[in-house]
């Protein structure tokens, strides 16, 4: 069914969502209340009844990561469809879009069927889609919302043929949007490797009725060895792809009004794209830049804080990690070790351990630094730490600690407290993976 509400209006059904035992740290005096009900209540994260481990959101850095995206992207002349599987979360994706977003990129059709359940009406879906009962709906998608938006990689003849064969099947009155996908180098992720590889898949989009070419693109976290020079490369190459195409008449079904799409853009090198992008050559109609970074939103205390472009700009602002995950002091059965209730099921671990940051005191709730205090493992459902002599830490305190790479920590939380820096939870994230 086709999308028929605003993204803002889409999500505030998300209020009448029951609170129960689906939901992991929530007030269990809640239970039964709507989620906007025990918003408005506006608890404290650590006097209003939540159980540990709990997930919190810093409100203001959200706020401050969405703004400084906009103006980034403004300041470049990019559009933004940022990568929507970081958070999953249809409320995040109505404010980016709020806050001068293009549309959200997915990777996959389950996500893309949930942004237009929550009536997102651009979506680029970075992947080449062969999967027929996914064409099938994507078909009815397009055929029912003249408004909607599509675009999806392609990279392959095959895959052509498939996505062809899929949407004759579904008797697909709108032609499915495509991009040929640039692959970032031999041994990098998806993409045909070479521009003659791109040629052969755009040849074979031409021979449908049912795909339409509509640009080039790529994902420049992939290149082999990546440096800010092999970046660069990849990206020119990325451009000239583009110019060739369009030197040929490739994008020649695109009508009057429309873009060429080139689009890049992962969370580590953005500032490579929006410099080589600035030196697209005019071409024969106007291109739509499109920046597709997704982890900026919320930011980490680890990956993301070391790799972040805005390490190599500062002058263009900074991001702001917004995760923090508390957990409780269960046991403490010697003076260098200590055992916390959050483990893998709770904090993301693929990337790096969370990091012990605060401390709040069972006794008086005091917040002291988290000093002499590491996370050293996790098992399950503890999370191993050790503690240097003098660390101050006993059974009952809260431990709040930073975690690393967002989309593997969205994903272990359904309902998210969003908290400002007094502890007032204001509003509960709905995720949806």
């Amino acid at each position: 069914m086709a999308a028929e509400q605003s993204p803002e209006q889409s999500v505030t059904a998300l209020a009448g969502e029951r609170v129960d035992h689906r939901f992991k740290a929530l007030p269990p005096d809640a239970e039964g209340l709507t989620v906007g009900a025990l918003a408005a209540e506006r608890r404290n994260l650590f006097t209003g009844g939540f159980t540990t481990p709990v997930l919190a959101l810093s409100a203001e850095s959200i706020e401050a990561n969405l703004a400084l995206l906009e103006t980034y992207a403004e300041r470049h002349g990019l559009a933004f469809a940022p990568h929507g599987k970081t958070s999953m979360s249809p409320q995040l994706f109505a404010r980016q879009l709020e806050y001068g977003a293009w549309g959200i990129t997915a990777a996959v059709p389950h996500q893309a069927r949930v942004y237009r359940a929550y009536g997102i009406r651009r979506i680029f879906l970075a992947n080449e889609l062969v999967d027929a009962v996914a064409l099938r709906w994507l078909a009815g998608e397009l055929d029912a919302d003249p408004d909607f938006t599509f675009a999806c990689y392609v990279d392959s003849v095959r895959g052509v043929e498939l996505m062809d064969e899929a949407l004759r099947a579904a008797g697909a009155v709108r032609t499915v949007d495509v991009v040929v996908e640039l692959g970032a180098g031999e041994g990098a992720r998806t993409g045909a490797r070479t521009e003659a590889d791109c040629a052969e898949v755009a040849d074979a989009v031409a021979a449908t009725s049912t795909l339409r070419l509509v640009g080039v693109a790529g994902y420049e976290g992939e290149v082999p060895d990546a440096s800010p020079e092999r970046v660069r490369e990849w990206l020119r190459r990325l451009v000239a792809l583009a110019a060739d195409f369009d030197a040929a008449g490739r994008f020649g079904a695109l009508v009057d009004g429309e873009e060429i799409l080139v689009s890049a853009g992962g969370s580590a090198w953005f500032d490579a794209v929006a410099d080589v992008f600035a030196g697209i050559p005019a071409l024969s109609r106007p291109v739509l830049r499109l920046l597709r970074s997704g982890a900026y939103v919320s930011h980490d205390d680890g990956h993301y804080r070391h790799i972040t472009p805005f390490n190599r700009v500062p002058e263009e602002g900074t991001l702001q990690p917004a995760f923090r995950l508390w957990a409780q002091v269960v046991s403490r059965p010697s003076p260098e070790q200590a055992f916390v209730n959050a483990g893998k099921r709770d904090a993301a671990y693929d990337l790096d351990l969370p990091e012990a940051q605060v401390v709040r005191s069972a006794r008086d709730g005091s917040v002291r630094p988290a000093t002499g205090i590491t996370v050293s493992g996790l098992s399950d459902q503890h999370g191993w730490v050790r503690t240097e002599a003098g660390a101050e830490l006993e059974v009952g305190d809260w431990v709040g600690m930073g975690l690393s790479h967002p989309c593997t920590s969205f994903d272990k939380w359904q309902l998210i407290p969003l908290v400002e820096a007094d502890g007032t939870v204001t509003e509960y994230i709905r995720t949806f993976f």
